[in-house]
């Protein structure tokens, strides 16, 4: 079993979004018994909260199902737990390391190194735009996919 958890700041809107969207890409190739996926945040400022109306609302126009969720925070001990942590932007990336208290196993990478276009996803929190953020998330997800030699048909 292949274990992802992606991250953000919040988790409400990036992470969230990502998380949902693989497990619905890896659902429609008939493989969520191979994969576990989740996602977390590097603050607590949104704990227990649902995902952002944002991010519901561009998950639901994609036709992709929206989980129940709450925000939860990273853990030192998620890193033992899961194959890839994949975090949304170098900041998170760099708070990722300082929690997990660093990456000797190579499995911490930014959402977009798995994509010719190696950037930060950006925070639709503050751009507002959840469409940029989605068409991020996914080439993600598929680079992901790539990455892992899974054949997307």
């Amino acid at each position: 079993m292949t274990r992802i958890l992606f991250v953000c700041h919040g988790n409400i809107c990036r992470s969230t979004m990502a998380e949902f969207v693989m497990k619905d890409m890896v659902e429609k190739l008939g493989l969520e018994e191979e994969f576990y996926i989740s996602s977390a945040a590097t603050s607590a400022e949104e704990i227990g909260n649902p995902p952002h109306p944002g991010t519901v609302a561009r998950l639901n126009r994609a036709g992709i199902p929206v989980r129940e969720h709450r925000a939860v925070q990273l853990r030192r001990e998620d890193y033992d737990k899961y194959d890839l942590i994949v975090g949304m932007d170098r900041w998170n990336i760099k708070n990722i390391l300082r929690i997990t208290g660093g990456d000797p196993d190579e499995k911490v990478r930014l959402m977009l190194s798995f994509c010719q276009n190696c950037r930060d996803v950006a925070d639709p929190w503050y751009t507002g735009d959840f469409d940029a953020t989605f068409e991020d998330v996914r080439a993600g997800c598929l680079g992901i996919l790539s990455y892992l030699k899974i054949d997307k048909k």
